[in-house]
């Protein structure tokens, strides 16, 4: 690979992640702005939005102010590689910073001092995955406010009636979005892990959030459920920035792995309407082939 041509295509995936939304996630906000009452307070915040959507796009600005935390994910076969594009991302995310595309974000615990740059220990945070054919960098930029609606359970819980089944899924995840009352800058998307442990549940969880808001979940009680969340949370008469309304929630996407017989772990990941992730595909000298 050029590292030239590599770091060109992580700053395009980066700069293009902050500054335009999804067109699932855009055209989930036009049928949500379609679909509340004229004149409403909820169809006047999603106007809003949709708004300042464009404009970012229109004039390449930060979809919102907080540019969130950096998550890469490579998909690659092993090799060298790997370490240009990792190398690429991070000198991106500096350029970027420097530009004022990203804000500030990283911020040492031990000091309190701002890094300056988004960058520090663990970040930005970049995963390898090992596969075959072309290399696939996932990128998503998660602000600090959704990540705190973010939260797991452990089942069975007394507190919302949740036993080890299903419908205590369903309890927590509906829980989840009740406790949040809309913030978060909703309207939101969840990404669920049913099972995992206390560290990879958050990280399969966050990974759902890469799926397509009108992909259907191959397995059948699955895609039941993320069609059931959604209908009910959408009940809720949350509605957008918590203002009320009949949008709630854009998307939910759930997904699950293997448990230990003692611990029942259910972990939401919860996402703003401004769910910015793309993928790209590289080819062989580091330009993008496509976007995915």
């Amino acid at each position: 690979m050029d590292s030239i041509r590599v770091h060109k295509s992580m700053y395009e995936l980066i700069r293009r992640t902050c500054t335009e939304l999804p067109a699932d996630i855009l055209k989930a906000m036009n049928h949500a702005h379609h679909d509340e009452l004229p004149g409403s307070i909820a169809q006047e915040t999603l106007g809003i939005i949709l708004e300042s959507a464009s404009l970012s796009h229109e004039k390449a600005l930060p979809l919102c102010q907080d540019t969130g935390a950096l998550l890469a994910i490579i998909q690659s076969r092993p090799g060298k590689g790997l370490f240009i594009v990792e190398e690429a991302i991070v000198e991106a995310v500096k350029g970027l910073t420097r530009e004022g595309i990203l804000r500030q974000n990283c911020v040492d615990p031990l000091t309190e001092r701002n890094t300056g740059d988004n960058t520090g220990a663990h970040v930005p945070q970049v995963h390898f995955e090992p596969a075959g054919g072309p290399v696939r960098v996932s990128v998503m930029l998660k602000g600090g406010g959704s990540e705190n609606m973010s939260t797991q359970y452990s089942l069975p819980s007394a507190l919302i009636a949740a036993g080890r089944d299903l419908d205590g899924v369903r309890r927590c995840i509906l829980d989840s979005v009740y406790q949040a009352q809309g913030q978060g800058c909703s309207p939101g998307i969840l990404g669920v892990c049913i099972g995992g442990d206390r560290a990879s549940g958050y990280l399969l969880a966050k990974r759902q959030l890469f799926r397509h808001l009108e992909d259907v979940n191959p397995v059948p009680v699955l895609a039941s459920m993320e069609e059931t969340i959604l209908q009910e949370a959408n009940g809720l008469g949350l509605g957008p920035m918590g203002l009320g309304g009949r949008t709630t929630l854009l998307g939910c996407k759930i997904g699950t792995a293997g448990r230990h017989p003692a611990s029942y772990f259910v972990t939401v990941s919860y996402s703003c309407w401004a769910t910015r992730r793309y993928c790209v595909e590289l080819d062989g000298k580091g330009g993008i082939r496509k976007w995915i």
